[in-house]
């Protein structure tokens, strides 16, 4: 099996995130979630690709000292970007409606930092995929944001979720990589690692 040494690693997932967590089962992959409570604030002039594999790279030296022999610690941030701006996870409703209207009729996107962490060494990369919403009426966002909640997610949205189904023309990247791990990217980095 061309993956047998990834058996014998524990991999370690440190996200609440229960998406993330699904994509990783979609590998078919056994993990253990932990999780530690981090200041995702970040340094005003790395670009954005940079603020994505910082928060990644700063989540994994959190585990730095708890991590064990044949364990391998996975972290994952996700940023919206549109314009020069970052579109973080929405703090109420006004902000979560402010965000999609500025989303609306336009392209945006969508990096993901990643993180691989163990006693012995960090790898930390990142995947941008391009998003294109179509123009979303003031009727579908108030719909989303009253039965989706957004509030959990970079940018008020998921991709995955009804806004997806009806909003989004067209992507140009990893699909994953929106919802919140860029599963190839991923997968080929941990048969290296």
């Amino acid at each position: 099996m061309p993956f047998q040494h990834l058996k014998n690693k524990k991999l370690i997932l440190a996200s609440k995130s229960p998406r993330r967590q699904e994509l990783l089962k979609g590998l078919g992959l056994s993990f253990e979630i932990r999780t530690k409570e981090i200041d995702e604030s970040f340094p005003v002039h790395l670009k954005r690709e940079e603020v994505a594999e910082y928060l990644a790279k700063i989540k994994g030296n959190a585990f730095a000292d708890a991590l064990t022999e044949n364990e391998v610690l996975i972290t994952a941030d996700t940023i919206v970007c549109i314009d020069d701006d970052i579109l973080n996870k929405p703090k109420n409703k006004a902000e979560a409606v402010s965000m999609l209207q500025r989303l609306s009729g336009r392209g945006h996107t969508v990096i993901t930092g990643v993180g691989l962490k163990s006693r012995e060494k960090t790898h930390i990369f990142h995947a941008a995929t391009h998003v294109y919403f179509k123009a979303l009426s003031t009727e579908q966002i108030q719909y989303y944001i009253e039965h989706y909640r957004p509030f959990d997610k970079a940018g008020s949205y998921g991709i995955q979720e009804w806004i997806g189904y009806t909003g989004i023309e067209r992507i140009k990247g990893d699909y994953f990589n929106v919802v919140g791990l860029p599963l190839q990217k991923l997968w080929s980095a941990l048969l290296e690692f």
